[in-house]
């Protein structure tokens, strides 16, 4: 009994996703992700074949997803009772996602939990998508380089003079740089993050691909 006390109380500071199944519709805020299209390639994409990795497809910063928040939490796999997407809608949102197949994923997982129909879910995302300009200084690399996380969040930053630091999170994984995580209110404007989505990465020697 007292074991399952103090793992209830390590899950509960963990602040991580509750049990699938909440109820679409209910949460706080949206946090979109980003991610390092160079970074996913070398880590795990090229293995997997993933189509936003062939060679000469120039992507960036990719739409990972877009995820509705809890102050503390998340939900994920809601029930809804909209219809899932066709194959022509997910696909058409692989110029942003890298694939159809990831916005697939992403609608099961979290977009169901907007509480929106398929089609308005991915035109919110796209729309966050575009209202953020990707730092261009970051496209012209031509080697991969080592650099403190934070250089990348003052990129954003000075691309995007309406977010502050508590905005934005740059996460890390393997050494590399991986995402930056903007969190907005429900209304699409820029907010703090939560506490549980406010973990910087703080290598100072990041690696950082350059685009394909």
């Amino acid at each position: 009994m007292r074991f399952m006390v103090i793992w209830a109380i390590l899950a509960g500071l963990a602040g991580g996703a509750r049990a699938d199944g909440e109820r679409a519709g209910d949460f706080d805020y949206y946090v979109m992700a980003l991610s390092w299209s160079p970074n996913f390639c070398a880590l795990e994409g090229d293995a997997k074949g993933a189509e936003q990795c062939t060679a000469g497809r120039g992507a960036g910063w990719v739409l990972h997803g877009l995820w509705p928040q809890y102050e503390r939490g998340w939900p994920a796999h809601c029930p809804s009772a909209e219809r899932n997407p066709s194959r022509r809608e997910t696909a058409a949102m692989a110029d942003i996602m890298g694939s159809g197949g990831l916005a697939w994923y992403q609608w099961k997982k979290h977009g169901r939990c907007a509480g929106l129909p398929a089609a308005q879910y991915f035109a919110l995302a796209r729309k966050t998508y575009d209202s953020v300009k990707r730092p261009e200084v970051l496209r012209k690399l031509t080697r991969p380089v080592a650099v403190p996380a934070h250089v990348i969040e003052e990129a954003w930053l000075e691309a995007n003079p309406a977010l502050a630091p508590d905005m934005v999170t740059i996460t890390c994984r393997a050494g590399r740089i991986m995402e930056a995580r903007i969190c907005l209110t429900r209304a699409l404007e820029p907010r703090a993050c939560g506490e549980d989505a406010r973990r910087d990465c703080t290598l100072p020697d990041a690696r950082l691909d350059p685009v394909r």
